[in-house]
């Protein structure tokens, strides 16, 4: 069985505003036999799409994320009390990381799947994941 890698919003945020981490990013997508992110996590970053590029269309979004391989995984219980855990460890006002809803849903799966977790920032550098890729090469 092929390990997969977890998506978190940032990195499909940094690959669609063609930001400086994009070909890394799609590089590390590219290698993967299995990429996902949870379905909190698909819709969170298609809001920030339509905030940052206004009109952005859905079908292009839903394009976007089905052309890298990412796949959805939806929320069920074990899920959802993992990210409930996170947010007690890691959480926005509780610690440094400052995970917010969609974070903790990203930090949930890649722990529920034992994966590592592709993301953009330091955040998530500041919990127990396991990055997709060597801290500090995804940027600030």
């Amino acid at each position: 069985m092929v390990s997969p890698i977890v998506v978190d919003s940032s990195a499909i945020i940094a690959i669609l505003l063609k930001e400086p981490e994009r070909a890394m990013f799609i590089a590390t997508l590219d290698e993967s036999a299995d990429a996902c992110c949870a379905t909190v996590t698909f819709v969170e970053a298609f809001m920030v799409a339509m905030t940052r590029v206004p009109g952005f269309a859905f079908e292009h979004y839903v394009a976007l994320v089905d052309g890298f391989g990412i796949r959805r995984v939806a929320v069920d219980e074990e899920l959802s009390v993992i990210s409930a855990q996170a947010f007690l460890r890691f959480g926005k006002g509780r610690h440094p990381a400052k995970l917010n809803l969609g974070d903790c849903f990203s930090y949930a799966l890649a722990k529920s799947l034992n994966a590592p977790l592709l993301f953009k920032g330091d955040d998530f550098s500041q919990t127990d994941i396991v990055p997709a890729i060597a801290a500090g090469a995804a940027g600030p």
